[in-house]
């Protein structure tokens, strides 16, 4: 069952992100739009849409969730790995996915004190990109 829905939540999200996909749903408002006239903008008429794109909405959110899910945790374990393998890397590192927002946070905190920046996040940045540049 998870193999199965992995492979249809997978295809599905992949459909989904396509210029054709957003050209199907635009034709489908235009055509319900279009025969608005024809059934006197009744609630039935109006219904058909809303019930249509709740329900829409309701599944992708679990299908867009599961890939995000899955790309999460797959990026994690390949960071894990080069953790792992590079000699200077602190292995301590790996797992901190798991620790709590807090604690995530005094790590993050300590790390940018460690680069020795006074202007916090912006500062750290600024500084990593500036010697990334002069590398190249």
């Amino acid at each position: 069952m998870d193999r199965f829905f992995t492979f249809c939540a997978s295809r599905i999200a992949a459909a989904s992100g396509q210029p054709f996909t957003f050209v199907v749903a635009l034709a489908v408002i235009v055509m319900w739009a279009v025969t608005g006239p024809l059934f006197h903008y009744s609630d039935t008429w109006q219904l058909i849409i809303n019930t249509g794109t709740t329900i829409v909405t309701f599944l992708m959110v679990f299908l867009i969730q599961n890939s995000q899910n899955r790309d999460a945790a797959a990026m994690q374990a390949k960071l894990d790995e080069m953790l792992r393998a590079i000699e200077a890397a602190r292995e301590q590192f790996i797992g901190i996915e798991h620790l709590t927002d807090k604690q995530i946070e005094e790590i993050r905190t300590t790390l940018e004190h460690e680069v020795g920046s006074d202007h916090g996040k912006a500062g750290t940045a600024d500084d990593s990109v500036d010697r990334m540049l002069s590398r190249t």
